[in-house]
């Protein structure tokens, strides 16, 4: 498939995405216990965006100087969107999180080390799952229209779906892992592994792992067909993706404490998905430009964002009867 990824573009983007790893890993305690601040947390979330971007204006000039402003003005563009979908996407993952940090009371200081072997897992599973897309397209064209319509189905599901909390507990994961591997009874730490009683036993903290792990392997089946709408090649795509899974600790720790005054952004994320598989869908009858498709993520982000602080400031005012209702309680 045709890509503007040379071999030394390649081995810049990875020692980029190596250096801020070994960056956060070795000075700033990213496998510590560790309890990250909303300061520290908005700090590195606008790192994150300032090194995608400065990657994104970095890989224009290129472009601009090797093969013409034309093509380095489609794909920067493309970049951006992929970015934005990607990290649009991301935030219902972030809330996921969230849940299951909070169903087995893990606390802050121990939640960094989950993520950052997280972040670390998802990297090599979307660079296997951008390659096999990659592959798949380019041998099998119709594919993208299997993308579509999973995403449209996924979005319309989202949309409808219920507000029903879920038991991590009798995950079926989890009841394997418990079947094959004693679990101990408390954490350890921030150790995976403990010994109760002579017995080697994997602490609730693995179990966590875990949950985050296959949470980010249930997303990126929504998110890698979603880049594959705006663009079909595959350094674009992958750069883009982990530039924005790079950052997903960081928007965790600072969504953390406001994920509830954002309850209508899932309604959000769902029309994004089903914008996107629509797109796919209609793409050889009305191929939609990529700055309208920018355009309408954008909207509908804001749009979501806003709509959700607003009903829940209403929700928290004096005069409001939930409000009341607590009081008299």
């Amino acid at each position: 498939m045709e890509s503007v990824g040379t071999w030394w573009l390649w081995s810049v983007f990875f020692a980029v995405v190596l250096a801020m790893l070994a960056l956060d890993v070795l000075l700033l305690k990213g496998g510590k216990s560790h309890r990250v601040s909303l300061r520290e947390a908005a700090a590195w979330s606008l790192a994150w965006i300032g090194i995608a971007l400065a990657f994104n204006a970095g890989l224009w000039w290129y472009l601009d100087h090797s093969v013409g402003r034309a093509l380095a003005n489609a794909r920067a563009l493309e970049f951006f969107t992929g970015y934005l979908i990607e990290k649009s996407l991301a935030v219902d993952n972030v809330f996921v999180w969230l849940m299951i940090f909070n169903f087995f009371a893990i606390p802050l200081e121990l939640q960094r080390r989950v993520l950052l072997y997280g972040v670390l897992g998802a990297i090599a599973l979307r660079a296997g799952m951008v390659f096999l897309g990659s592959w798949l397209i380019s041998e099998f064209h119709w594919v993208l229209y299997l993308f579509g319509a999973f995403l449209l189905f996924t979005g319309v599901r989202m949309l409808l779906g219920s507000e029903e909390p879920v038991d991590f507990s009798r995950h079926p994961l989890v009841r394997w892992l418990g079947r094959c591997y004693p679990i101990a009874d408390r954490l350890q730490g921030e150790a995976f592994f403990t010994v109760q009683r002579g017995i080697r036993c994997a602490t609730p903290l693995l179990l966590v792992l875990v949950l985050v792990e296959l949470s980010d392997i249930i997303f990126a089946v929504d998110s890698i067909p979603a880049i594959f709408a705006v663009t079909t090649d595959p350094f674009i795509v992958l750069t883009s993706n982990i530039f924005a899974i790079l950052g997903l600790r960081a928007m965790y720790f600072l969504l953390a404490d406001f994920a509830d005054r954002f309850a209508l952004l899932k309604y959000g994320l769902a029309l994004i998905l089903i914008f996107i598989g629509g797109k796919m869908l209609l793409m050889e009858l009305y191929p939609i430009p990529v700055p309208i498709s920018l355009a309408v993520v954008a909207l509908i982000l804001v749009v979501t964002a806003v709509l959700s602080l607003i009903v829940t400031r209403r929700r928290t005012e004096p005069g409001d009867d939930s409000s009341q209702t607590e009081k008299e309680h």
